[in-house]
């Protein structure tokens, strides 16, 4: 039996994102994986993991802000800007509350961060940690990211001050260059020591499952515990073909629909300016078989031209 939809796993800290996917796609028997979103291994929580069919719809269905529950180790410079690294600085630690308060403040709204030397991301065709690793660290180029929620959760001073904060981000914003620059911004340096996702897009902690609790499941009812095709797209924009036109676009084929049987999220009119190259889920029969975009033909046809065909 083919494995297809999206399991919300509550990925344990040490794991790391693919080994934690592989441990999930055994006990479901699955052919094809994939996970949205990485969490370094000292991470836990929210991992969206995608099986079959789900794995085309991983970039547009978890697609959105995120949101974290981190705890920032202060006096502290680390290489990696988590506890996975050497220390490399330290220094006192000594602010106020008042001084707190408005650093986090210039960390809201759309900020400028440089990612982390040793971060996934690739230069010159290499990972940016294996450039590190080597003993060549490049430095990454800033770029903006927005930082929609930053809220101090507690304040613990002592031999090992640390400071337990919420973080709610959108696309691409690294939370260890967020504990670096904080601590920079103090005065005192500062690295990531622990780090929970709770969001991914609409998806939330609370929904999800161990890998311990899935082991201990039968196989169907670890099945269940899978959010189906469908269920991904629900909110999305939507078209409903009859067969001869759903067999058409299965081919890969354009097809010429009635504008007035696009059903739009917002319940908005459908229009060229609206629709054009807008994001449709397709179905025939109650079933997904694919994501489309459209082109206004005239203003009461546009042509639905596939982008991912789906078959299950």
């Amino acid at each position: 039996m083919k494995v297809h939809g999206l399991l919300l796993l509550d990925k344990p800290r040490g794991l790391s994102s693919n080994t934690a996917l592989q441990k999930a796609r055994r006990l479901l028997d699955a052919d094809k994986a994939g996970h949205g979103g990485t969490l370094d291994p000292m991470a836990d929580g929210l991992l969206p993991l995608m099986f079959g069919e789900a794995c085309k719809l991983a970039e547009s269905a978890l697609e959105g802000d995120k949101a974290y529950d981190a705890t920032v180790r202060l006096g502290q410079v680390t290489t990696t800007d988590d506890t996975e690294g050497e220390i490399v600085s330290t220094a006192p630690v000594a602010f106020t509350d008042a001084d707190l308060e408005a650093v986090l403040a210039r960390f809201r709204g759309r900020i400028v961060q440089v990612p982390p030397v040793y971060s996934a991301l690739k230069v010159a065709g290499k990972a940016l940690y294996r450039h590190a690793r080597e003993g060549s660290p490049l430095q990454p180029a800033p770029r903006e990211v927005d930082i929609h929620q930053l809220e101090l959760l507690a304040r613990r001073d002592g031999e090992a001050p640390e400071l337990d904060i919420r973080v709610a981000c959108g696309k691409g914003t690294y939370i260890r260059s967020l504990a670096r620059d904080i601590g920079a911004a103090l005065g005192c340096g500062a690295h990531l020591c622990a780090l929970r996702r709770t969001v991914v897009g609409r998806f939330a902690v609370d929904s999800a499952i161990d890998l311990d609790a899935l082991a201990a499941m039968a196989p169907d009812q670890r099945r269940s515990r899978l959010v189906d095709l469908e269920a991904l797209v629900a909110d999305w924009a939507s078209v409903t073909l009859e067969e001869t036109a759903a067999s058409r676009f299965r081919q890969g084929q354009a097809v010429t629909i009635d504008s007035g049987a696009l059903r739009l999220p917002d319940r908005q009119a459908a229009s060229p300016g609206a629709m054009t190259a807008a994001r449709i889920a397709t179905f025939c029969g109650g079933r997904l078989i694919g994501l489309a975009h459209c082109s206004f033909a005239t203003q009461t046809t546009c042509a639905l031209s596939p982008t991912r065909v789906i078959v299950p």
